[in-house]
């Protein structure tokens, strides 16, 4: 790192549990992010923040001024742009010395096993079980750490997956089959604050997957309700009778 990064960042630096070492990591670390909403944005912004060196945020729609209650790196002016152009300028107006890819697609099939299978760390935070369990899917794969992420009403989960470990579960252990009226903030609302939560949480676990710091056990669900300020964890074990990781 050059003076600049160590003025940077040097507020994480600082801390023991991260250190010169821990940034270095970040720096060189590549991560995907599926999704640019509520919870993409925040996660978008905070990872680009903290030193990320290389992003790549991946979203197929465009901004909607239903958006904005929530979506923070969407603006005003970038009502009908697509997300991953508004989201990509508010990641380089924070910080322009990371690299960004912005893919403006839906990624599925063999582009998204191709992303997948370059980074570091893939964050699912889009909004559909179609989009949910192929990202898994992938994961699985390729190994790759997954940080999963939900908010729906005044409540919200994450919860991280890893298939290079035997024993952590995937997602498709925690949801076995689709059901999309779960996800849907159009039919169901959403509190703005809580995907800002939701999405600064799973910025922080991907933070400690790429350094290694602190407790990163696969399949400790979080559960939040901002509602009664109530945090819980539940353990997800690997399920022997799952269609995608076989237990």
């Amino acid at each position: 790192m050059d003076d600049r990064a160590l003025l940077q960042y040097s507020r994480q630096i600082m801390l023991s549990d991260l250190d010169v070492a821990g940034q270095e990591k970040l720096l060189a670390s590549k991560v995907l992010i599926v999704g640019l909403g509520g919870l993409g944005c925040p996660v978008a912004l905070y990872l680009a923040a903290s030193g990320i060196g290389h992003l790549v945020i991946a979203d197929f729609d465009e901004v909607d001024i239903t958006n904005l209650q929530r979506q923070i790196a969407h603006t005003y002016i970038d009502i009908g742009s697509p997300k991953s152009d508004s989201a990509e300028a508010a990641i380089r107006a924070i910080n322009p010395h990371i690299e960004v890819t912005a893919i403006n697609q839906k990624l599925e099939g063999v582009a998204l096993e191709k992303q997948v299978a370059e980074v570091d760390v893939v964050l699912d935070c889009c909004d559909n079980f179609h989009t949910r369990f192929e990202i898994n899917n992938a994961c699985l794969k390729y190994k790759k750490p997954l940080v999963s992420g939900a908010a729906i009403g005044i409540q919200g989960q994450v919860i991280i997956f890893d298939a290079s470990r035997a024993q952590s579960p995937c997602f498709q252990c925690l949801y076995p089959a689709a059901n999309d009226e779960l996800l849907g903030c159009s039919q169901n609302g959403v509190m703005a604050p809580l995907t800002g939560v939701i999405g600064a949480l799973q910025a922080m676990q991907a933070i400690k997957l790429i350094a290694g710091i602190g407790d990163i056990t696969p399949g400790k669900l979080l559960l939040i309700d901002l509602k009664q300020m109530f945090f819980s964890q539940v353990l997800i074990r690997k399920q022997h009778s799952c269609k995608a990781c076989g237990g």
